[in-house]
């Protein structure tokens, strides 16, 4: 039923609560499963007008070695789980991708043919949400195929 699982993390505890579910799918159903990170870029890159100063180049510079770290920092934090599900016998891939993190998964998503985005959700509410916004909502919002998602508590 569920040949490919998109598991998108942020590196937090709360976002690897879904690791349970998503290795019992997997188990089930001998899917793969694909572990995702996005880096979203900084606001100011957001107005194409703050390009035109050096200052601004200079911060470009910055932010892309910034970037060129994380990215190494996410591949090694991902390859680790990776290695976990696949000593279990479950076939895995990760990738970490650079944008917007809504429509980052979901493009991931449709690009790798995922079947199921299994998504841990911080369960925030009321103001909260507003200001910090929601991934799992979003994508939920947005996405043309069936999601999971688990709700977490301080963890």
């Amino acid at each position: 039923m569920y040949q490919t699982l998109l598991v998108p993390l942020d590196g937090s505890p709360r976002a690897e609560t879904i690791f349970p579910h998503v290795e019992s799918l997997a188990m089930q159903f001998k899917s793969k499963v694909i572990f995702l990170q996005v880096i979203e870029p900084p606001l100011q890159f957001v107005n194409p007008s703050l390009y035109e100063t050096t200052i601004q180049t200079d911060i470009i510079h910055e932010y892309m070695m910034d970037f060129k770290r994380k990215q190494e920092e996410i591949t090694v934090y991902l390859a680790g789980i990776q290695e976990v599900f696949q000593k279990k016998g479950i076939d895995t891939g990760i990738f970490v991708e650079q944008g917007p993190a809504v429509d980052t998964i979901i493009s991931v998503a449709q690009r790798e043919n995922a079947d199921l985005i299994a998504i841990a959700s911080h369960g925030r509410t009321g103001l909260s949400r507003v200001f910090y916004g929601s991934v799992a909502a979003g994508v939920m919002q947005k996405i043309d195929r069936p999601i999971l998602i688990i709700r977490t508590r301080n963890v």
